[in-house]
């Protein structure tokens, strides 16, 4: 679920961090991008307008965010990569050809997150579920064929 920038800055102000023209402009590119994107590439992003703001800056707002339950952090391979949205359990689709990410709510998963728990002891806090292959457009650009 996407979260308005204002919900962001009565977050900050609420958990008594400053809104600097740093971390504004960090959350405000990586809202503008509409795609989930690594630290790194929301970096090259911002250094366009704001060659300012360090990597570190980044990271840190990143960190931030997620602290306060503001980002949706995505796993798929290598690659790790965030987008700004709230805390409710979702999933991902992600196209392997090019990088979109699709989120889907599963609440059938509570199900077998609570057998999990009781039949291992576990005292889970969380998990991830990513499911990868290709979107329709990488599918008809490459020629693939549905499985089913």
């Amino acid at each position: 679920m996407k979260i308005s920038e204002n919900k962001i800055k009565i977050a900050l102000r609420r958990h008594g961090y400053k809104l600097t023209p740093q971390r504004l402009s960090v959350i405000e590119a990586a809202m503008e991008s509409g795609n989930s994107l690594t630290p790194a590439e929301l970096h090259r992003k911002l250094h366009k307008q704001h060659p300012e703001i360090g990597l570190v800056t980044v990271y840190r707002t990143l960190g931030l965010l997620d602290e306060l339950g503001l980002l949706c952090k995505l796993h798929s391979g290598d690659c790790h990569s965030c987008t700004i949205g709230g805390p409710e359990r979702h999933h991902h689709l992600i196209c392997s050809g090019c990088g979109k990410v699709v989120d889907f709510p599963c609440r059938d998963l509570a199900e077998l997150e609570s057998n999990l728990a009781r039949q291992t002891g576990f005292d889970i806090n969380g998990h991830l579920l990513e499911f990868t292959g290709y979107c329709r457009e990488c599918k008809k650009k490459q020629g693939i064929r549905s499985a089913s």
